[in-house]
């Protein structure tokens, strides 16, 4: 098979795999087979850099950071709608449509209004040209390299498609997602974010799509912009498109003909809404011909065929009875809420989340006050502000250390207080426990280390975790693989609970229970691959992608636990940190007179020279920036730590060895053999060349040699076609080769 049609025939099936995943959630193949399929068109891909296409699967890893984002005009203006906030608002404008329609059925939708950020789509002979924000209405930021990390949304169409078609929808971060993401957050001791929505529009402003990969957004199509190359005539019209170009379509949707459907319709999903997995807050209800609606056509700021009807937000008041801490696998200690129970979205809360004390403190939080609670993204129980007028006399200003009086609830070890933000305007305080052995933290450690995603224990939940910390036979995940079924078959659990309300005697594991659970860690050994591990082991911010990139990198964990590649990235981040702090062009930190400007100058100029060096030492292995500093001053300082070195002692004395299913050797190493012709040479390319420049880096690795961005004391040649400019003049002053076009052939040969 050519290597077109194999890398053609690779793209469509990983989006179609994509689609059952994301969209229909039926995944038909494991994680390791996506992987193993991802790396090989990535490889194919490298190989082959004529075939490129800004569309292909591998694109949703994001690439490079933008300077800015561009401005883009949307072919149709991109309308707010106006809302509504009661039923009688609702019937005014089902009557005004029949007003201005001359009629008296008319026929509606009625859908969520997901609480997201509103997108344009537009494709180009189905293929994705380009995605913008709402902006103004009629420009917007082109946003497109961050739009193409979103696994639920399609680089390409199925056929048959229109010519060209401009997508409405919306980005969004799913419920159950965002609160993962802000219990990882949490755990990391990071600011959290608000609600979904906060955190969406935060994630699409960032000028490096690689960090929006990381983020978990979705997409999901509700209306029309411009189409050509097609009539539509309705909304089901639309609806029918969407569905057989694979394009997520806003669920479920009522239509209707009466005022009665309209507030039926709006009455029931008031209800639905809270079991959907994204956040909403209104209900959008449309006109479903497209005749009518061209018919009454739009305001300034909103179409006349359409509005929102406003669910109120539901906050209520409750009294915050206590303040506990709960302690978590890293050590982290969260306040929780103990809460007056009060019904919100369908359920009864009596916990929330306070976050941390720089939460507490923000709000001026109270053991005794009145607050007013919602659940934030419709999901996450959270305390929202004070009612400070039904502040009872006699409270006082919470304090951690105070409450718990310097020490972990859980182990009685003394805490530490850390201050730790992405915003050093704003740090957060967060207090932790650094006892290893600290019971609640190993209970957290266990669970996580047996979960489904990590090593797959089976029997081995949080009651379990709990009873075998408590009975000592583990202090920590490796020594369950000490464990014994006669041991293990003998332990107490809690009583379970009978039908009368009363409890059992406690019951005992048992014999068979403790087979499964062992038989189960023993499989482990030899059927979790690395990344599993690496996973499992808990380490703070070290998630599901950063392991399949670790055991990417690495081919065991003591090839992790002494990796350069690790030091690596945290030098390049502590030298670009001082570069920015010596700038001669640091507004915050300006030089004081000429003679510091050319001193500052100087230093920053060396060290951009370092920092050029270390980029070119690592940038054979194209990086994820799911291995950025902070995950790897995380994993540093664990291997280092007295608990890294212990685990890593124990692990090598119970003969565990799993190796990397994905590991991919430094294409330098691979291909560097002393006999290949530009063995240990680097190039950069400038100017403008016979053939495009990726040919020549392609011709350039093949020889033994690599590529850099940048000309530095490192470069050994610059392969520069007419022009030029600033790297021709560099190559100059620090004595560079400069070749030509048939130089470098020559060499080659």
């Amino acid at each position: 098979m050519s290597p077109s049609k194999k890398i053609n025939e690779l793209r469509s099936l990983l989006e179609r795999h994509n689609h059952l995943y994301y969209v229909e959630a039926r995944p038909e193949i494991a994680d390791a087979e996506y992987d193993r399929l991802f790396r090989e068109l990535e490889t194919l891909e490298h190989q082959h850099p004529e075939l490129d296409d800004p569309n292909s699967p591998t694109r949703r890893v994001g690439g490079a950071p933008l300077e800015g984002f561009n401005q883009v005009n949307h072919p149709v203006p991109m309308l707010s709608i106006d809302d509504v906030f009661t039923e009688e608002e609702v019937l005014d404008f089902y009557q005004r449509l029949q007003k201005n329609l001359g009629r008296k059925s008319i026929t509606v939708t009625i859908e969520p209004k997901i609480d997201g950020v509103a997108t344009s789509l537009v494709y180009r002979d189905g293929a994705l040209a380009y995605g913008a924000t709402r902006g103004d209405g009629l420009t917007g930021d082109e946003i497109t390299a961050n739009l193409r990390t979103i696994p639920s949304l399609p680089l390409t169409l199925k056929t048959p498609f229109p010519a060209m078609l401009e997508i409405r929808g919306e980005v969004f971060m799913p419920n159950k997602a965002f609160a993962r993401l802000n219990e990882e957050r949490e755990e990391a001791g990071l600011q959290t974010f608000a609600n979904p929505r906060n955190a969406t529009a935060g994630t699409l402003k960032q000028l490096d799509s690689r960090l929006v990969a990381k983020r978990p957004l979705a997409f999901i199509a509700h209306g029309l912009g411009a189409i050509e190359g097609l009539d539509l005539l309705s909304e089901g019209d639309f609806r029918s498109l969407l569905n057989s170009c694979s394009i997520p379509c806003n669920e479920p949707v009522w239509t209707t003909d009466s005022s009665n459907g309209v507030l039926s319709a709006i009455r029931e999903l008031g209800q639905r809404r809270l079991e959907l997995p994204y956040a909403t807050d209104g209900a959008v209800i449309k006109i479903a011909s497209l005749s009518d609606r061209a018919a009454l056509g739009a305001t300034s700021r909103a179409p006349r065929w359409a509005v929102a009807f406003k669910y109120p937000p539901e906050q209520k008041p409750t009294r915050l009875l206590d303040i506990t801490i709960q302690v978590g696998r890293s050590g982290i200690l969260t306040p929780v809420a103990e809460l007056e129970p009060v019904s919100l979205s369908a359920t009864t809360v009596s916990r929330a989340t306070l976050h941390n004390e720089s939460f507490i403190h923000d709000r001026d939080i109270r053991i005794g006050d009145t607050v007013l609670a919602h659940k934030s993204g419709e999901i996450i129980p959270e305390v929202l502000k004070v009612i400070i007028e039904d502040r009872p006399p006699g409270t006082k200003p919470f304090s951690m250390e105070e409450h718990l009086q310097g020490t972990c609830p859980a182990c009685n070890s003394p805490i530490v207080r850390r201050a730790n933000s992405e915003s050093k305007e704003r740090p957060v305080v967060t207090w932790w426990c650094e006892n290893p052995l600290c019971p609640n933290k190993a209970v957290a450690a266990l669970t996580h280390f047996a979960q489904r995603k990590a090593l797959d224990l089976e029997g081995l939940g949080e009651s379990v975790a709990i009873k075998l910390v408590e009975s000592g036979m583990v202090k920590s995940p490796l020594d369950l693989f000490s464990l014994r079924i006669q041991e293990l078959s003998g332990l107490l659990l809690d009583p379970a609970r009978l039908q009368t309300g009363e409890s059992s005697k406690p019951r005992r594991f048992g014999e068979k229970k403790a087979k499964l659970l062992i038989d189960s860690i023993n499989d482990s050994k030899a059927d979790q691959p690395l990344s599993r591990w690496i996973f499992a082991m808990g380490i703070p911010q070290i998630g599901e992608s950063a392991s399949r990139e670790l055991s990417r990198l690495h081919k065991t964990l003591p090839d992790i636990s002494s990796s350069e590649i690790l030091r690596t990235i945290c030098l390049l981040a502590d030298l670009e940190e001082e570069r920015k702090e010596v700038s001669p062009h640091n507004k915050d930190r300006p030089p004081r007179d000429d003679a510091e400007r050319s001193a500052r100058k100087k230093l920053h100029d060396a060290l951009r020279e370092r920092i050029q060096k270390a980029e070119d030492e690592i940038a054979d292995y194209e990086i994820s920036p799911d291995i950025g500093a902070v995950a790897s001053r995380n994993l540093i300082a664990f291997f280092n730590s007295q608990h890294g070195k212990e685990f890593m002692q124990q692990f090598e004395r119970l003969g565990l060895c799993p190796e990397s299913a994905n590991f991919l050797p430094r294409p330098s190493e691979a291909s560097a053999a002393t006999d290949m012709p530009l063995a240990g040479k680097t190039f950069v390319i400038t100017g403008t060349l016979s053939q495009p420049r990726s040919i020549y880096k392609e011709m350039i690795e093949q020889g033994g040699g690599k590529v850099s961005g940048s000309v530095s004391g490192n470069t050994s040649y610059l392969l520069a076609g007419e022009g030029g400019g600033s790297k021709r003049d560099k190559a100059d002053k620090l004595g560079v080769d400069i070749l030509s076009e048939d130089q470098l052939i020559s060499m080659l040969k």
